[in-house]
């Protein structure tokens, strides 16, 4: 019986996406799994913005030194928190299934956000999900919102905030859904890049490990996401950029023999300069809508290539559009 080690992070979200995964190992391989829990600096800082403390990055760095140093063969990563680009000698082994990929919204006193008074205050500490919010509803007030999930619905009902924005697919699989009031329509709040997808990540010279979990792929859930990943990849894409690329669920090709799938890409992009953030994270709205420059495209996409290429093609529309890429100093 194989033995292997998942590296994970011991929130309560963390935690539990690696016991789905431990339990996937343990039933469709019949290996035997133990777990690694680590405490990652993104935990650890929760009095500033990501983007000003290093980016997403800060929740895998630990996780990839303990598969280095061999003692975990593999992480489990919620997708949308894996920075575009993996350090060399690392790669996703697979993606899964994907859960609801829409944004929640979620408040004690309020059902929707079209229901929030004037003036409501809105927490979230994502320039994607601000600049899409003040799209929709430039009155209210976003105020900054770090941690856990569980702390995160703490200070909602502490009454810090009137709503919060959380993913639905973590609510969802901590049995939390009773807190979702309703969720967003993608045209109206697109999801991250990677959202609601869990990656498994190795270190590349482990073939025997690149080649087992591949039995676990969830193919159009993995092409969908390389689209997505590819227009953040393509935009500099970071907690510093306020972009979001998405594919709806994607529709395989009746027949088809080489899995390919119709899919249809969008992407919105947000001016950085409109939104203003401070040493501590973002500060409240400025009252002024955001505007955004949103692209899509639709393609049959057979391959990793071709889900790349796709994810080029709205990442130049969004350019043309005016999107800057995010590593101009000018926008940051």
């Amino acid at each position: 019986m194989k033995r292997v080690v998942i590296a994970t992070r011991e929130s309560r979200l963390a935690l539990w996406q690696a016991e789905y995964v431990k339990a996937l190992l343990e039933s469709r391989l019949g290996w035997q799994v133990d777990l690694l829990g680590m405490t990652t600096q993104g935990d650890q800082i929760q009095d500033r913005s990501l983007s000003k403390v290093g980016g997403k990055g800060l929740f895998v760095k630990e996780l990839e030194v303990a598969l280095s140093e061999g003692r975990a063969d593999l992480a489990v990563h919620s997708l949308k928190d894996v920075p575009m680009d993996l350090p060399e000698g690392f790669a996703l082994a697979c993606v899964l299934a994907r859960e609801d990929p829409r944004d929640a919204f979620v408040s004690n006193q309020f059902a929707c956000l079209s229901d929030l008074p004037q003036g409501a205050v809105v927490g979230t500490s994502s320039l994607r999900r601000l600049v899409l919010l003040r799209a929709l509803r430039p009155d209210l007030k976003i105020e900054p919102l770090r941690g856990n999930l569980d702390t995160r619905l703490r200070k909602l009902d502490e009454g810090q905030y009137n709503a919060i924005v959380l993913a639905a697919a973590g609510l969802k699989r901590l049995g939390l859904e009773a807190r979702i009031r309703s969720t967003f329509a993608p045209a109206d709040m697109l999801p991250a890049a990677g959202q609601g997808a869990l990656g498994i990540e190795v270190r590349t010279e482990r073939g025997d490990l690149m080649e087992a979990l591949a039995a676990l792929a969830h193919q159009p859930t993995w092409l969908a996401v390389t689209a997505e990943r590819t227009v953040s990849r393509a935009m500099g894409g970071s907690c510093s950029m306020p972009l979001a690329a998405f594919v709806a669920a994607p529709v395989p090709s009746p027949g088809s023999a080489d899995g390919s799938c119709a899919m249809r890409l969008e992407a919105a992009w947000g001016d950085p300069t409109s939104v203003p953030v401070s040493s501590g994270g973002i500060e409240s709205s400025s009252g002024l809508p955001v505007p955004l420059v949103r692209a899509q495209k639709t393609a049959m996409v057979r391959n990793f290539e071709e889900a790349e290429a796709l994810g080029e093609e709205v990442a130049a529309q969004l350019r043309a559009g005016g999107a800057v890429w995010a590593s101009n100093p000018a926008v940051l």
